[in-house]
């Protein structure tokens, strides 16, 4: 009798931890931080004048210069496009960029990079809007390179070795897809254009 009881609370209590307590997987939920500043941001409050335009479009190309090589700059459309650049993680320490410990370690783990583009438009009621997105972008190899790690699991023997020269990184065959924006990064990019003066 006693052993009959002890198995249906040990089914709810194992019931309770099981899968039903994790969020779907097929419908993840983005979740930012309450302390966030909104994208776009408006800056310079108060009548738009080609002067406060200036200022405001140059100290976006400074903070934006500050961490990718820009591609284009186009101050009469008002954009600022960036070549990518590869996201440092926890090796690269000393690198700005990632503050969130998660889009760090993935970018440890896996080559990520970065790609940014910034708008700055009038505001409807004065000022200036700079809308700004950093996007991600995962490489995508058929297999693992020797560079990368590849000596690790050897297909062939170790006998017949061969000889390879080493020249300039060949990433022209490679591909690069989207997996979301870096939000993070994008806070910490805002948070420097608004304190424009």
């Amino acid at each position: 009798m006693r052993a009959f009881r002890a198995v249906p609370v040990a089914a709810v209590a194992l019931a309770a931890c099981g899968c039903l307590t994790a969020p779907p997987l097929d419908n993840p939920v983005v979740v930012r931080s309450a302390g966030g500043i909104e994208n776009p941001v408006l800056v310079s409050p108060g009548q738009p004048t080609p002067a406060s335009y200036r200022e405001v479009f140059e100290k976006v190309v400074d903070v934006l210069d500050d961490y990718f090589e820009l591609d284009a700059v186009n101050p009469y459309a008002g954009t600022v496009t960036t070549k990518p650049r590869i996201a440092p993680g926890y090796e690269q320490f000393w690198k700005p960029g990632n503050p969130d410990p998660r889009n760090r370690l993935f970018a440890t783990l896996q080559s990520v990079r970065q790609v940014a583009r910034a708008e700055v438009r009038a505001g409807e009621r004065g000022g200036y809007i700079v809308y700004l997105v950093v996007d991600k972008e995962l490489e995508d190899l058929p297999q693992p390179s020797q560079a990368r790690g590849g000596a690790i699991f050897q297909e062939s023997s170790s006998v017949d070795r061969q000889v390879e020269v080493v020249g300039p990184d060949a990433t022209a065959d490679t591909v690069w897809f989207k997996v979301g924006r870096d939000y993070a990064f994008e806070q910490t990019l805002l948070r420097r254009v608004r304190a424009c003066k």
